[in-house]
Formats: C-alpha cells, structure tokens, sequence
C-alpha cells in the first residue's frame, strides 16, 4: 500500500484546523481534537495522519467502482 498524499491543513484564528485534501475541505477539528491533531502531527508521518483523521483511504469513487460491469454478479 503506497502512503497518502495530497493533504495539507490551514489553522485559523479562533484555534479551528482545517484539513483539506486535493484542495478540499475533508475535516474540521476544533477545541480539544484541533490540540490533539496538532500534537499527533509532529510526531508522525503528517501525511499518513491527516489520512486517518479524515478516514480519507477512499475517497468518492467506491459508486463508480460498484457500478461498473466488470463488478456486477
């Protein structure tokens, strides 16, 4: 399984994260979670923990997939 990829994260004034994903917002954390976050990300691999944040391993195109033909029977 390769790591993730193409996450970043903005923090705002008021103490709230943002974590965004291709440009996208994917999460927002505030209080003691935004604290929390922010600790495990210096600590880790920031890519890999802003995925599992997030729960962003898939991310919309398990409809498609289901669909297809190749899947059905």
């Amino acid at each position: 399984m390769s790591a993730a990829s193409g996450f970043s994260h903005r923090e705002r004034g008021d103490g709230t994260v943002v974590i965004l994903h291709r440009g996208r917002a994917a999460a927002t954390l505030r209080g003691a979670r935004a604290a929390k976050f922010l600790a495990e990300l210096d600590a880790g691999d920031p890519q890999l923990v802003m995925a599992r944040w997030t729960g962003a391993y898939k991310f919309g195109n398990e409809r498609t997939a289901r669909n297809h033909p190749r899947n059905q029977g």
